[in-house]
């Protein structure tokens, strides 16, 4: 019985999602999976918080320039019409409500909206936050790539983030390997399942009365 679809199936969905004209940023990781899944007949800019704007997809092995990398340090490719800048001016992009949507991964997502996803909080734990805060804060939404249950088997989606917030109230919708969640008012909506899964079967994965 099949109740996850993969890493890449879910990048398909989430570019599926993604509107003509939207300017949008990918965080690092699987985030960074949507990119290579954007339909060529639909103009979508792509924003990379260390100074570029019209990244492409993943260059082919042979045709990687060294100084052309996101905000991961992989090897992208620039479409024509790609713009450079200094990284202080991506940041106020950012910041100043310019990016239409972020796609970010996450530890934690809580029924309100919260978000955590640079620290567990363990010790020794090496925190992460890059640029995840001022993407959280300025992008008009706020899209969520993770999968549902964590390694040890809990659920990511929570009442409350019990790790470090990135951000308060910020996100619009999760895509999960299980499911899409929207977040409205009343906490966690169910919007499309995948494979096997059913309301139930995600309400006894999360712990959580979702509608």
């Amino acid at each position: 019985m099949s109740t996850r679809i993969t890493r890449d199936e879910l990048a398909a969905r989430i570019a599926a999602d993604i509107p003509e004209g939207a300017i949008v940023n990918l965080g690092i990781g699987a985030p960074t999976l949507v990119a290579n899944f954007l339909p060529d007949d639909l103009e979508i800019v792509l924003h990379t918080e260390n100074g570029l704007l019209g990244m492409g997809p993943a260059p082919a092995s042979d045709r990687i320039d060294p100084d052309l990398i996101n905000a991961g340090k992989q090897p992208v490719t620039a479409l024509a019409g790609a713009s450079y800048f200094h990284h202080a001016d991506s940041f106020a992009m950012m910041r100043g409500g310019h990016l239409d949507i972020c796609v970010l991964g996450a530890f934690q997502v809580a029924q309100n909206g919260d978000l955590a996803n640079w620290s567990t909080g363990a010790p020794g734990a090496i925190p992460a936050v890059g640029g995840a805060m001022d993407l959280a804060i300025g992008a008009k939404q706020v899209f969520v790539m993770t999968d549902l249950l964590a390694k040890d088997g809990s659920s990511k989606l929570v009442d409350d983030c019990t790790y470090p917030l990135t951000g308060v109230g910020c996100v619009t919708r999760v895509y999960t390997d299980h499911a899409i969640f929207d977040v409205t008012p009343a906490g966690f909506s169910v919007r499309e399942t995948f494979g096997e899964n059913t309301l139930e079967t995600l309400r006894a994965l999360t712990g959580l009365e979702l509608s």
